[in-house]
């Protein structure tokens, strides 16, 4: 019992070291970075943050076993448990618990009455080494023995890692029959898919069919799996270690690879429209119309308005602006609304006593998603126009391209 209580004393002295070890080669290499350019520090000081994200969950874990250990160490003889316990922690192979809010800081970030947070900040890292494409033993594990639950992320020594999308040889990631994901992996907007798997057996790379898990893409080009039990053993979830380059994408960046095995950064294109659309209606307009015909086309850049439906379709997710009109003739009160997705959001009213005419210019920004639909009701009232006239139109500009 003392022998042990002397070495976990040893491992919380090692613990500290490392850390202090850590700090000094920071300051080291951020001292160095000072001539460099801002944008070059700045990835350095990003890239640390995240790993120091990394060490301080796997350290906090670290003390609440020494702390446990140490009182055994007090009241009774440290059980097996205990020992494994603690080899496990040292070894990086435990099962870590890491949440994050949107900001990227520790904590839930949730209401505690919302029952589904989002798995991309509520996951727990899984950071085995055996896991990896390239590891290969003789001593077998199973994933069918592991009690799954909730979502995880996959993690390589601390850095970020994610399953194969293609087959892999049999006697690796740790295990007889490793698992790799069938369909690839979704983009961010596919939100929650299911994804088949695969376990590769003599010579058959879909002999086994295991039970099907749910993938999500993350924002900073990661995803997280919600893992369920194999069907049989030995199965286990394999890692992708060609896939470590993934980790170092930025933000503006996508990683790619054509044959599942080469993969890459690559920035992503920004998409450049030219949406813009000039339409009138050459005749007059009394009482209430539903949704304005607008006939005569002068611009329709991108072919986003349409003559037979009278509707604008958004091509493409941005800040949009519009612009519609009428020329009020006879006394009373005229109305045209603009109409978003159904939802009339915008009003171009007026009150002409008499017989005399007013013309009346309204405008409307607003962001669209991709397929958002745009056009013009008019009310009541009496609007005038003919064929040479341009005083019923309606218009827009695609201003900025935005993703939502």
């Amino acid at each position: 019992m003392l022998s042990l209580c002397v070495q976990v004393f040893a491992v919380l002295v090692v613990c500290t070291a490392v850390t202090a070890n850590r700090d000094i080669s920071y300051m080291f290499r951020a001292w160095n970075m000072v001539d460099q350019p801002l944008q070059e520090q700045l990835a350095v000081v990003y890239k640390e943050m995240d790993s120091l994200k990394h060490e301080q969950v796997v350290m906090k874990q670290k003390q609440e076993a020494l702390s446990k250990a140490l009182t055994h160490c007090s009241q009774k003889p440290i059980d097996t448990d205990v020992e494994m316990n603690l080899t496990s922690l040292q070894t990086g192979s435990s099962h870590l618990l890491y949440t994050l809010t949107q900001d990227g800081d520790e904590g839930s970030g949730e209401d505690e009455s919302d029952k589904s947070p989002d798995p991309c900040y509520h996951y727990t890292m899984l950071d085995h080494a055996w896991r990896a494409t390239n590891y290969t033993t003789k001593n077998v594990v199973c994933d069918r023995h592991v009690q799954w639950k909730g979502w995880y992320r996959l993690f390589y020594r601390g850095k970020p890692i994610q399953m194969p999308e293609r087959c892999v040889r049999k006697e690796r990631c740790g295990t007889h029959v490793p698992l790799w994901l069938v369909g690839g992996h979704p983009r961010r907007r596919d939100g929650v898919v299911t994804r088949k798997l695969c376990g590769n057996w003599k010579n058959n790379c879909c002999l086994f069919k295991s039970p099907p898990i749910q993938v999500k893409a993350c924002r900073g080009n990661y995803y997280v799996y919600k893992f369920v039990k194999p069907v049989a053993c030995h199965l286990a979830y394999c890692a992708d270690i060609n896939t470590l380059v993934c980790g170092k994408c930025r933000k503006s960046e996508s990683c790619i690879s054509r044959d599942q095995i080469t993969w890459m950064c690559r920035k992503n294109k920004r998409v450049k429209a030219n949406v813009h659309f000039f339409v009138t209606y050459p005749a007059s307009i009394s009482g209430k119309v539903n949704r304005i015909m607008y006939r005569k086309v002068y611009v329709n850049q991108g072919g986003a308005f349409s003559t037979r439906t009278g509707i604008f379709r958004a091509p493409v997710s941005g800040v949009y602006q519009f612009f519609y009109s009428s020329q009020t003739g006879g006394s009373g009160a005229t109305d045209l609304w603009l109409v978003v997705n159904n939802y009339w959001v915008a009003v171009s009213h007026s009150n002409v006593q008499g017989s005399s005419s007013f013309g009346n210019l309204s405008t409307y920004m607003t962001t669209l998603r991709k397929g958002a639909t745009v056009y013009v009701t008019h009310n009541r009232g009496r609007s005038w126009a003919n064929n040479a006239s341009n005083t019923i139109v309606f218009g827009g500009s695609l201003l900025m391209v935005r993703k939502i």
